[in-house]
């Protein structure tokens, strides 16, 4: 009731309302008309697969589908070889989302005027809504040989701008064994709980917020757990997949190319095992350990930003610590419903924390220079975080999803010895997301997928004067890929 009454904004929830009711009601009918859902497109054209074989709902994967993914998108048969491909095929898929959204935020500042001439400002709730695009995703991979396997995703924002997500080879089953496999790239981390697979679209539900978490005023961009990272992973797992593990060296530049951001290294570490519990279905619990350093400091010539021969940025140094550790469980009740928990606890050293480092929007505004010395008060930020993350199948067509994940600074970079102590709830975050997905069809050729879903988000702090900002968003789309 809470999160309704705080997103209400009068007569325009009244036809969100409605518009979220009759896509209910026209899902209700559609279920009569069900089909038999095949596999994503890129595999499926052959493997020859059902999407249920490998996905609980596209594009988010089983235990047979992660067992596939572990095995470097091989079902370890001869089949494996691209030898045994159709001529004709290409492992190509392109998924794009034209969507309606809504997006309301209150408590921003906004100017006004008097007789044309600014007079001030003032404090309100800003609300848009429209039509829109998704960004552009061009997914290519498979196998080289048996045992070579690659993933190239070229991705690109709405406005068509192009950028490599994920670029990065496999060698499989080195030395004829399951547990030692290496990847080289730009890749995902290996998280049991998958962004990049996410069911969610909405801008800040489409994220996992604990793996994003940044503290007000902090500078470390470098510990974001949802991005692609470059770097080497080893991994492997049993044969059944039961038990898995990855242990990964990063560059610490939260995926950036070109060396722009000086020598530092990040490790990422996880392990997970599974447990048959008969009826109720397989259950795994897993932790994972993100530990590493990254630059504070920015070289300067003539007093100004140094960069690059090539251009490519500022050259940064001064390495700091910081960390981010958690557990992580998959729980199963029979075929339709399932839960995931992700707790995690974080580290910035307290250079970050008083925004040294490079802030979210890439300007450096902090500079660690020599003899620099922090304030009076500084301290390490640290914060505890969960989610709780319920899924309803209904059949492979048609997934009901619900989030729930917050954060909770335990202690502020600006302590009590500060000249302005921060307040210690500054930057708390609560978010809630609930929606839809379903699939009239899902063939070896495409797939189509009708979402509905709605986020809403609080933090603490974080407005003008210190207000706390309430954020929803209503979201409906169309998800296909071919």
């Amino acid at each position: 009731m809470g999160m309704i009454k705080q997103s209400r904004v009068g007569p325009k929830f009244s036809f969100a309302t409605s518009v979220v009711t009759a896509a209910l009601m026209l899902t209700i009918l559609m279920l009569s008309a069900s089909q038999r859902a095949n596999a994503l497109p890129a595999f499926a054209r052959k493997y020859g697969l059902r999407c249920s074989a490998c996905h609980e709902s596209w594009p988010m994967l089983n235990y047979f589908g992660q067992k596939f993914k572990d095995n470097g998108y091989q079902l370890m048969n001869d089949r494996d070889a691209p030898i045994w491909q159709n001529p004709g095929y290409w492992p190509v898929t392109f998924r794009i989302t034209p969507i309606w959204h809504r997006v309301s935020t209150g408590k921003v500042d906004i100017d006004t005027y008097s007789g044309g001439v600014l007079s001030g400002s003032a404090i309100q709730r800003v609300t848009s809504s429209g039509f829109d695009l998704s960004g552009l995703d061009f997914h290519t991979g498979g196998t080289l040989e048996k045992n070579f396997s690659f993933y190239v995703l070229p991705s690109s924002d709405p406005t068509a701008s192009f950028h490599f997500e994920t670029v990065m080879a496999r060698l499989d089953n080195l030395f004829g064994s399951s547990w030692l496999n290496v990847k080289l790239g730009k890749f995902e981390l290996d998280n049991l709980l998958s962004e990049k697979r996410i069911l969610t679209l909405t801008a800040n539900g489409g994220i996992y917020q604990l793996y994003h978490f940044i503290p007000a005023g902090d500078g470390n961009i470098f510990g974001q757990m949802g991005d692609n990272q470059l770097g080497v992973e080893v991994l492997g797992h049993s044969y059944d997949d039961r038990t898995r593990y990855s242990a990964a060296l990063l560059s610490s530049n939260d995926g950036q190319v070109e060396l722009s951001y000086g020598n530092a290294y990040t490790g990422f570490v996880t392990f997970s095992q599974a447990f048959d519990t008969g009826k109720a279905g397989v259950q795994r619990i897993g932790a994972y350990a993100m530990v590493g350093e990254a630059p504070t400091t920015w070289l300067t010539t003539g007093g100004a930003l140094f960069t690059g021969a090539n251009g490519t940025g500022p050259a940064a140094i001064g390495n700091k610590s910081f960390s981010r550790e958690g557990f992580v469980g998959q729980f199963y009740f029979g075929q339709h419903a399932d839960l995931t928990v992700v707790t995690q606890h974080g580290q910035d050293s307290a250079w970050f924390g008083q925004g040294y480092g490079d802030l979210i929007d890439g300007i450096v505004t902090n500079n660690n220079t020599t003899g620099t010395v922090l304030p009076a008060g500084s301290q390490a930020p640290t914060w505890n975080g969960v989610l709780f993350e319920p899924h309803y199948v209904y059949s492979p067509q048609l997934i009901f999803i619900g989030r729930y994940e917050t954060i909770r600074m335990s202690q502020q970079a600006d302590g009590p010895g500060s000249a302005v102590p921060s307040a210690s709830n500054l930057g708390n975050i609560s978010t809630y997301t609930i929606g839809y997905r379903y699939n009239p069809f899902m063939t070896s050729r495409a797939g189509f997928a009708w979402h509905n879903e709605y986020n809403w988000l609080h933090s603490d702090g974080t407005g003008p004067n210190g207000a706390n900002i309430n954020t929803s968003e209503l979201l409906l789309g169309f998800d296909f890929d071919f």
